[in-house]
């Protein structure tokens, strides 16, 4: 869904040992030589993968990279694309009506940036006037994507379609591998948490806590800055599971598919646990798609949450998430409805969902009041908009079907009978 360059990266450095002063020749003679040359060969000895050609970098100064993190956005998120994406975050709840996304998401990015890697031209560049003593940190994690592009197709990330949540997984894993190796390098040590202040649990509070000094993230939507976090946060855990687990191997050849593997390591890991594919029927009643995508666990949990505030209800809600699509309609007497899908691991998984939706609907609108107590259709109506919720059995598959429309208008936007799911 977003653009995401390196935001979080640059503060861990002030709290580790930064040690681990390897300084083995490296062919490399262009710009802040003496931190790649000490970076490469640590960077090389933890990943077990070597730079098939120097890196190259260059400086940019702040309307240079502002121009770039515009160009790269409007080829990854073309304007009807993020056009969808607004309107059916809005929908949910999950953006502020007034907010405009891309002027929003470009002010953001521009803030945070000190350095990124661009795979299409095979440059990292560092912003020219960044904080000397965040440029070795930052120096560090861009070098991985680098080393990572060069043997693997970094780009191809960008380039996964109406599948937010495949994207954001991966995404996690360049990002999460990023920050590790990161960490390996200015630490010096194999297990780097071992040189951090509170361990693990430290590292991730100072990535959260370092949103506090970019003040436009720190006024961002909620899931601005939780998109923004998790590929930090949970890729970085990830990677710390991956390197656990899987001693010695590359973390890019076999990727999760879904925040649910990134969430749940046993998922991945263990019994590994793809999500399921949803393919939405016609929409009844001469209604038109206008955009289609997934929310993933990641997302659901997020919007229990935004309706809810209760952070543990919210995972236990999620939990057991096995797939979902979603389609905002264009409907025919005017207005615009949400039809979502959601597919879980069991009935109850699915029951604790729909529960937890009882507590969240009323409180994405104001005077949305459930209608009914008893049949297989929960009905809430008010604040200008009816919502149904259904559970039904969709090839031996526990689903939920949500919907909600403008008041007045007929809100069986899905024939249950037609969906398809595929494993």
């Amino acid at each position: 869904m977003i653009l995401r360059p390196a935001l979080f990266a640059v503060a861990l450095c002030a709290a580790a040992a930064c040690g681990g002063d390897d300084t083995s020749a490296v062919a490399y003679d262009g710009p802040y030589a003496k931190e790649v040359r000490r970076a490469i060969p640590i960077i090389e000895r933890s990943t077990g993968k070597t730079f098939l050609t120097p890196p190259k970098l260059e400086e940019r100064d702040t309307d240079e990279v502002r121009a770039f993190l515009e160009r790269r956005f409007n080829e990854e998120s073309p304007a009807l694309e993020l056009a969808g994406v607004e309107a059916a975050y809005k929908r949910f709840g999950l953006l502020p009506d007034d907010v405009d996304l891309r002027k929003t998401l470009l002010d953001l990015l521009a803030e945070q940036v000190i350095g990124y890697y661009d795979p299409a031209e095979k440059v990292l560049y560092v912003v020219k006037g960044a904080r000397s003593d965040y440029l070795s940190t930052t120096i560090a994690h861009e070098l991985v994507h680098a080393l990572q592009d060069q043997h693997f197709p970094l780009d191809s990330l960008s380039r996964i379609e109406r599948d937010n949540d495949r994207q954001m997984a991966a995404q996690a894993v360049a990002e999460g591998h990023a920050v590790w190796e990161q960490l390996v390098s200015m630490t010096g040590m194999n297990n780097p948490e071992n040189a951090m202040p509170g361990g693990w649990d430290g590292v991730r509070q100072m990535i959260r806590d370092n949103r506090n000094s970019m003040p436009l993230l720190a006024q961002a939507p909620l899931l601005l800055q939780e998109v923004l976090l998790f590929p930090y946060l949970s890729g970085a855990e990830h990677i710390r599971q991956f390197k656990a687990k899987r001693p010695g191997a590359w973390p890019f050849d076999s990727l999760p598919v879904s925040t649910e593997q990134v969430l749940h390591a046993e998922k991945f890991f263990d019994e590994r646990d793809d999500p399921v594919a949803v393919t939405l029927p016609p929409i009844r009643g001469g209604g038109r798609i206008t955009y289609e995508n997934g929310l993933g666990e990641f997302e659901t949990r997020l919007f229990l949450y935004q309706h809810t505030r209760n952070l543990a209800r919210a995972a236990r809600g999620a939990a057991g998430w096995d797939g979902d699509r979603f389609a905002l309609v264009a409907l025919p007497g005017g207005g615009e409805g949400l039809a979502w899908v959601t597919v879980w691991d069991t009935a109850v998984d699915a029951a604790e969902f729909v529960d937890i939706l009882d507590e969240a609907l009323p409180r994405r609108y104001g005077g949305l009041r459930r209608q009914n107590l008893t049949g297989p259709i929960r009905r809430y109506e008010g604040g200008r908009r009816t919502v149904e919720v259904q559970g039904v059995t969709v090839d031996g598959m526990s689903v939920v079907i949500l919907t909600d429309v403008p008041t007045g208008t007929p809100a069986s936007l899905i024939d249950a009978a037609r969906i398809r799911i595929t494993p």
